[in-house]
């Protein structure tokens, strides 16, 4: 076994996929060279940002600096160890509250002889109010105090908080990466492997799903199958309507058995039996739980048209790609008959526009609030091709 195997191998640093280099850097920090007490943790969308934190948390606290089979290791990747807290939200913003409870919480003294760790899943989403509330404690953190911040990029967060923290900086993985920790770690096939890392483009979750739900695949393939069908106007507003109501399929398959889980807590910490008596608190609660349920459920649907969109998106590169005769393996390999039919029916040009369409509907969708099935109706008659039966 070479050296740079052994040090992630069997430890807290296992699901970092791709990442040598900055497992590396945490180590010697969490080993005392290079330690400082404010992070920023950036990276493209399922590159491992909080995996990393919770891993370099999980390091800080390990008497072994991240064995991995530890009390302390234990704790901190099942999320229930008491000096370290983990931010995450479904919400589209994080407010000042949420974070002044945490900066709070910082003061504290940890409960244990290391460090209290705070992470923030999603500091991007921070409000105005919420990061002029997080700026001193980033700043000037107290003594045993480490806060985690994660974000997509450095220019996701204020340039006064950035300036204050260490940056670490996580890339895309490779697909023989990807592939690899499939096989490792969900006990897949080769080729199911190759195809969920090739597919996902580097996203690990995503990997994850497509190498072992049957369903997820079915959907991509439904997605990536678009482009070589597009022909008429009546086309792209089937496929516009398809492409709104699988990704909702796939939505609410993700939130459903949590919507449950947390409803039947809300029954069980107020005491409600079916047809029983109900306290005069638990209606407001419940209101407010379906209120945070469905703004969840809009948001985790945008998300999910947003990875068709990239799924898309690597239909039009792969077709400039073969274009060009570049001698590379497609994200889409199993598509190369149907990609091969848009490189007929086009120029690499032309799919360059469309690829530059499906990032203004992303935008339009994500940042602007747009109606998706609206989004999506534009976007397909914009993916048509020229002189077709408009």
């Amino acid at each position: 076994m070479n050296v740079a195997t052994s040090l992630i191998e069997g430890s807290v640093w296992d699901n970092l996929v791709g990442q040598r280099h900055i497992i590396s850097t945490l180590q010697t920090a969490a080993a005392g060279h290079g330690m400082t007490q404010s992070w920023l943790f950036t990276g493209p969308p399922g590159s491992g940002r909080s995996n990393a934190a919770i891993a370099f948390a999980a390091a800080l606290q390990c008497p072994n600096g991240g064995c991995g089979q530890c009390h302390a290791c234990h704790t901190v990747l099942t999320g229930s160890h008491a000096d370290v807290n983990l931010v995450r939200t479904e919400k589209l913003t994080l407010g000042v509250d949420e974070i002044r409870d945490l900066v709070r919480q910082s003061a504290l003294t940890p409960a244990g002889s290391r460090w209290q760790i705070l992470i923030i899943e999603d500091a991007d989403r921070l409000t105005e109010q919420a990061n002029n509330a997080l700026l001193k404690a980033v700043e000037e953190p107290g003594a045993r105090t480490v806060w985690m911040l994660c974000a997509p990029t450095v220019e996701d967060v204020l340039p006064t908080i950035r300036s204050r923290c260490r940056l670490v900086t996580l890339t895309t993985p490779t697909a023989p990466d990807v592939t690899a920790f499939l096989q490792r770690t969900l006990g897949v096939d080769a080729a199911r492997a190759a195809y969920a890392a090739r597919a996902s483009q580097g996203h690990i979750g995503r990997a994850k799903a497509l190498a072992r739900d049957d369903d997820t695949r079915r959907r991509r393939e439904q997605v990536v199958a678009y482009p070589a069908k597009l022909r008429s106007l009546a086309d792209a507003l089937r496929a516009a309507g398809e492409l709104a109501a699988v990704s909702k399929e796939e939505a609410d398959a993700v939130t459903a058995d949590l919507d449950a889980k947390e409803k039947a807590d809300l029954d069980a910490g107020y005491g409600v039996v079916d047809r029983g008596r109900r306290p005069r608190e638990y209606g407001p609660a419940l209101a407010a739980l379906e209120k945070d349920q469905k703004r969840r459920a809009t948001r985790r649907h945008r998300d999910v048209i947003d990875r068709g969109l990239m799924d898309l998106v690597s239909v039009y590169r792969d077709a400039i790609t073969l274009a060009a005769g570049a001698p590379v393996t497609l994200v889409n390999e199993e598509h190369r008959r149907e990609i091969e039919q848009v490189v007929a029916s086009s120029t690499p040009e032309l799919n360059l526009q469309r690829i530059g369409a499906i990032f203004e509907a992303r935008e339009q969708l994500l940042e602007f609030n747009v109606q998706p099935q609206l989004v999506l109706e534009a976007m397909m008659v914009a993916l048509l091709p020229p002189g077709g039966d408009q």
